[in-house]
């Protein structure tokens, strides 16, 4: 959001010439998606802002907050992190995007980073030059709170929050169902992604083996740097997801813990399934250059057998291009067809042992 200019633009101090006027900062509210206070699994009504929201929830003795963040700043997340007692590394990691996924413990607090990830429509994997986009997600647990951080554009969490708004029953076991459900939500979709790729690859393997097909070894190297980039946002996960799922903290109770497990069997598909993707376009090259080189070995024994048939001509009729006056049949009337049923005779039976042999 652009600063607020004055009416001016510049204030006046007498003769001394204009002062600029200091640009008005973003309010922190610009950048919160939402802020929630959760009693008893039941959304309470009305708008919040972090400071009120925390208090209702400690006066109160129950309940929790939930705060949604969209690529803030320093300047922004700076209150809300003093409000909640947010560790400055952890703070700082959730500001800067690129991070590998990973849980970290500060204090009382929890700090869970996962990368979301996003396939992009195309007509053909063939001729695609982006398969998966990725986000990433930071996830702040506390006691009474639970705050996300997102980058990127893909990776909303509003439907996820109009879902378990309406299921009372998961937000009654505190801030740990909602990372729960966030993690549930990012694998779902790793799930997803996955399905789709596993078409485009078996549509890049079809081709790949048909007669005379176009892929070329450097559209599967970049289906396999897609690949790559998911693995990126899968494999590391795993370890985060495990630790929550056997008891890593005591922020996620026994009831949530069982959810994580479920979510760490999912998780442990897309693993499975990636590492074959891997694995598969690796032989997709191999295959790709192999038939690139036997197509090139058969081109080149199609051009050697037309000029082993062009030499058979080309040799007799430089013997009679000689100005010798004694040569075989030379002023005879029959010689120039003698000579030219030869060279047809000599270059068909070339033809016919070659093709015979598979070279042409």
């Amino acid at each position: 959001m652009p600063a607020i200019p004055s009416l001016g633009g510049l204030r006046g101090r007498g003769n001394k010439g204009a002062v600029p006027v200091r640009p008005v900062p973003v309010p922190l509210s610009a950048y919160v998606v939402d802020c929630a206070v959760y009693v008893a699994g039941e959304r309470l009504p009305g708008r919040w802002t972090h400071i009120e929201a925390i208090k209702e929830v400690r006066k109160r003795h129950e309940g929790f907050v939930w705060i949604g963040l969209h690529e803030p700043d320093s300047q922004q997340i700076q209150g809300i992190a003093e409000t909640f007692g947010l560790h400055e590394l952890a703070v700082e990691d959730a500001l800067e995007a690129h991070q590998r996924p990973k849980l970290e413990r500060y204090d009382d607090t929890l700090f869970l980073v996962v990368k979301t990830v996003r396939y992009v429509e195309h007509e053909s994997p063939t001729t695609a030059n982006e398969i998966v986009e990725t986000g990433e997600l930071m996830v702040f647990l506390g006691r009474d709170f639970v705050i996300t951080v997102r980058h990127g554009n893909h990776s909303g969490l509003a439907r996820l929050r109009r879902e378990l708004d309406e299921d009372p029953e998961r937000l009654q076991l505190g801030p740990a169902a909602v990372v729960h459900a966030i993690a549930d939500h990012v694998v779902d979709h790793y799930l997803d992604v996955t399905g789709r790729i596993e078409n485009d690859i078996d549509v890049m393997e079809a081709q790949v083996f048909a007669p005379r097909s176009q892929v070329s070894a450097e559209q599967i190297y970049l289906m396999k740097r897609e690949v790559l980039e998911l693995r990126r946002a899968v494999m590391p996960l795993a370890t985060p997801i495990q630790r929550l799922a056997e008891g890593y903290t005591r922020l996620v109770p026994d009831e949530v813990r069982s959810y994580f497990r479920d979510v760490a069997d999912h998780l442990t598909t897309v693993s499975e399934r990636v590492a074959a993707f891997d694995e598969l376009l690796s032989t997709l090259v191999d295959a790709t250059v192999a038939k690139i080189s036997l197509q090139q070995n058969t081109d080149m024994r199609k051009i050697t057998s037309w000029a082993a048939i062009i030499t058979v001509p080309t040799m007799i009729a430089g013997i009679y291009g000689m100005n010798f006056d004694y040569l075989p049949e030379l002023h005879w009337k029959f010689g120039y067809p003698l000579v030219i049923t030869v060279i047809l005779g000599i270059c068909l039976l070339l033809y016919r042992i070659f093709r015979k042999n598979g070279w042409l």
